[in-house]
This record gives structure tokens, sequence and C-alpha cells, in this order.
């Protein structure tokens, strides 16, 4: 996945705004790699232009400026989707098909990502197919209340000893992002940080600085 920390924004349609396209570019240059669209309210045929509407956005991107990290695209659970749109992945949820069932409908390049809550979880997963997970919740959440305890910094690392790149989610803000990276994440995962009339540089710069000056502190 390379060596530049990945900073994945889960989104819904609302936080899209009404010019998904436009918001996705912003998104991007602000710092984000991926955006995992993650949408059950709205129907089949909108969740599908929103995404086809991410897609550009992610080839314009990628397109202008190939020096930095990919970046990508992810459909939550919808398998469907993801040829459908020509996403670069799926992020498998609780209720979603299982990783060997999801890869025969996205195809072998496709990213498989799984959301995973316990070290025991993800030893389980190193051997089921996919590629990520996001490992939930390391801090108690920031945008909704806590459903189940914060797992915190120690259960992060011993996750990340593993072979299967983790993506610390749950409470992630700049200097939680920077204790993740130190201790062994590929990545953060975030959520709830983009509403609509949100101020982008704001939300996102802060997340991609701690992100990129932990790596190199990491690796001094």
């Amino acid at each position: 996945m390379g060596t530049r920390p990945i900073l994945c924004a889960v989104l819904d349609g609302e936080a899209l705004a009404e010019d998904p396209h436009t918001r996705a570019l912003a998104i991007f240059d602000a710092g984000v790699d991926w955006i995992q669209l993650r949408d059950r309210s709205v129907e089949d045929r909108t969740l599908w232009q929103i995404g086809c509407a991410l897609l550009a956005a992610r080839d314009e991107c990628n397109r202008s400026d190939g020096a930095r990290a990919k970046r990508r695209v992810i459909v939550n659970r919808r398998v469907d989707l993801v040829r459908a749109t020509g996403a670069d992945g799926a992020h498998l949820g609780f209720d979603a098909l299982p990783p060997e069932t999801s890869r025969f409908f996205v195809g072998p390049e496709a990213l498989l990502g799984a959301s995973l809550h316990s070290v025991a979880e993800v030893e389980a997963a190193l051997h089921s197919g996919v590629d990520y997970a996001h490992l939930a919740p390391i801090w108690d959440p920031l945008s909704k209340p806590a459903t189940r305890p914060a797992l915190g910094v120690e259960r992060l690392v011993e996750a990340c000893e593993s072979s299967l790149p983790i993506f610390a989610q749950g409470g992630v803000d700049a200097e939680r992002a920077g204790e993740a990276i130190a201790a062994g994440a590929a990545g953060v995962a975030v959520t709830g940080i983009l509403q609509s009339e949100g101020d982008l540089d704001d939300a996102i710069r802060p997340l991609r600085r701690a992100l990129d000056d932990g790596r190199e502190n990491t690796s001094d």
C-alpha cells in the first residue's frame, strides 16, 4: 500500500453535498487518500451516481498528480457497485457477504477491507482474503455515542504486529493520528469530520500533517 500513511474518509451522500464530484476533488486535494462511500439511506441509482462522481474525481486527481499516493474510492458493503462504478474495492461490514464470495464479485485486483473490533478478529482475518482492516474503536468515537469499549493504543500495537495492514478508527483527531502511526498502523479511517458546510482545510490538513510527521518520526 506504499509508505505514505493512508487517510481514509468514510462519507455518506450528505457529507458529499449537492456536487459529489467537486466535493471529492477538494477532499482529495486537502490530503485524503481514500474515500469510502457508505450510505444505506439512498436508493441504488443515487448511490451509483455518487459513486461515479467520486470515480471521476479520483481519476482527475491521479492524472494531475502522479507523484502522490494513488487516490482510491472504496464502496462500503455493496460489491455489485464496485464493478458497476469501477471503484477500487469494497469494505465489508458485519452484514456483508463473506470475503471469498465478495472476491468473486469484485475480481482479483480489487481491494477488500473488513471492519474488525479485536486483536482476535484481526488474527482470524489473516487468511480470510481481505487486504486490510479497520480496527475500531481505538478511542471513543467523536461522531456518535460509543457502543463498544475503546480498545486503546496497546491493542492497536498488538494488531499491527500482524501482516494485515491496519487502519485505526474511532476517535481519531490530529494528535491521535500520530499516535496511531507510531503504533504501527498503515493509516487511519475517519468519520464525521466532513460536514457538508465544513471547512475542508481545517478538518483534513491537520490529520494529513500528523500522519506524515508520524511516519517520519518512526523512520528516524
